[in-house]
């Protein structure tokens, strides 16, 4: 394979700049995914090229075919299905219930994935809060909780920890990290309920005191509609966790037909279709729904796909010279690559640089299974410290803004995951083994 040059990686810094830097500078032309596409293909198509002229158009290819599509694929398809779920919450949005929303989101996450928790709760959520003057912090908590770190205990909480599942992690050894699900869960919800309570007792202006609407309401009631979807819901699941080569080897062979290779892509098409077709239209319409926010991860992360192929490959051709050892070492610098980097791909990379070291003791998918933790929890926690650390950040973000909820900028969204979250990982990290 031909050597990667550090230049190579000039296209994927412009696109990591873009994202943080377009929505401060020209916010108005950004919000159109048209725009958005056109500069996709003016900074993909180049590297593309480049890469080709490079002898690389192996790897490009695919990260394309065989990374991007089945992740699109299975968000639309968790998109989809959770959009055509009607969850009409009609209780008070008091900081017990966003808790307990918060909590119910975090428990789910590891079963249904984090996508698919996310998208289940992110409008019930916001609707329960629409007169709530301040909740860009609970979208913030909600992005961390159920959109990344809820995900841990199982391969198909978050797309990492099913690569690690693939490359020979038992599917019940990722309970092991039960403890540290705890200690996350147990901080960032406490904390969360204690600054809730604050601002919704202090900081709310009366006009719009969430109270004033459902006087005669108590409890903690949902009304769900489109209910079939959680049948669909559960075929999702079925589909990640029995469709692929682990439990179908044909699917991995290399001259398998294309229908064999993608069956799993093709299924869960399939439910796409059967879940626009068999929810009502007056279901989707009182969630809001609508293609934006999917087209939108749709189209960034392509060009985070194209970009970030010399970045990976760079990665795994020098990964000696990072010379990692200790599985504190693994879990920042795993950390690290997926809070910018799509946090699936760097949990194998670290996996590969795992594999080379001498071990003695037992093993899991190769490697010490204390270090295994450490790149489980650094690729699945560090995915909230920024939007495009994880798939479903982007489409909660989207979701909100969509609601009218003003969220932080990409350096602002950093500012307050450094400040907020990085201390919790360290903590749970240093003291929870």
């Amino acid at each position: 394979m031909q050597e990667v040059s550090v230049w190579l990686l000039i296209p994927f810094v412009i696109m990591l700049l873009s994202i943080a830097v377009a929505p401060l500078v020209a916010e108005r032309w950004w919000e159109s995914n048209v725009n958005k596409l056109w500069y996709v293909v003016i900074i993909s198509v180049p590297t593309a090229i480049i890469l080709a002229v490079y002898g690389l158009g192996a790897q490009l290819w695919h990260q394309l075919v065989y990374d991007y599509i089945p992740f699109i694929v299975l968000l639309a398809a968790l998109f989809v299905v959770t959009g055509g779920i009607r969850l009409h919450c009609t209780s008070v949005a008091t900081p017990a219930v966003n808790t307990t929303m918060l909590f119910l989101g975090y428990t789910i996450a590891s079963f249904v994935g984090t996508t698919g928790a996310a998208m289940l709760l992110i409008r019930p959520l916001l609707e329960m809060n629409r007169d709530r003057e301040h909740k860009m912090h609970t979208v913030f908590v909600f992005i961390a909780l159920v959109a990344n770190c809820g995900g841990i205990l199982t391969p198909l909480g978050d797309p990492p920890l099913f690569l690690l599942y693939l490359r020979g992690a038992p599917f019940s050894w990722f309970m092991e990290m039960y403890p540290q699900w705890v200690a996350v869960g147990v901080v960032l919800l406490v904390g969360y309920y204690l600054y809730d309570s604050w601002r919704y007792h202090y900081c709310e202006t009366i006009g719009v005191r969430p109270y004033r609407h459902y006087e005669d309401e108590t409890g903690f009631t949902i009304n769900i509609r489109g209910a079939k979807n959680f049948i669909f819901l559960a075929g999702v699941v079925m589909c990640v966790a029995f469709i692929n080569p682990s439990t179908i080897p044909a699917m991995g062979e290399a001259d398998a037909p294309l229908y064999l290779k993608f069956l799993r892509e093709i299924a869960l098409v399939v439910i796409i279709f059967l879940s626009l077709k068999m929810t009502k239209k007056k279901v989707r319409e009182d969630n809001h729904f609508s293609w934006e926010p999917i087209t939108e991860v749709a189209i960034i992360f392509v060009g985070i796909f194209v970009t970030m192929t010399p970045a990976l490959l760079y990665l795994n051709q020098n990964a000696e010279m990072f010379g990692l050892t200790t599985s504190r070492e693994f879990f920042y610098c795993a950390g690290l690559l997926s809070s910018f980097l799509d946090n699936a791909p760097t949990a194998v990379a670290f996996h590969t640089v795992a594999s080379g070291l001498k071990f003695t003791g037992e093993l899991v998918a190769g490697v010490d299974p204390t270090i295994l933790k450490a790149i489980s929890m650094g690729a699945v926690y560090f995915g909230s410290m920024t939007y495009i650390g994880n798939g479903p950040n982007f489409m909660v973000k989207a979701i909100a803004e969509q609601e009218g909820v003003k969220m932080p900028s990409f350096f602002g969204y950093m500012a307050l995951s450094l400040t907020i979250l990085l201390p919790v990982y360290a903590l749970v990290e240093y003291f929870v083994k």
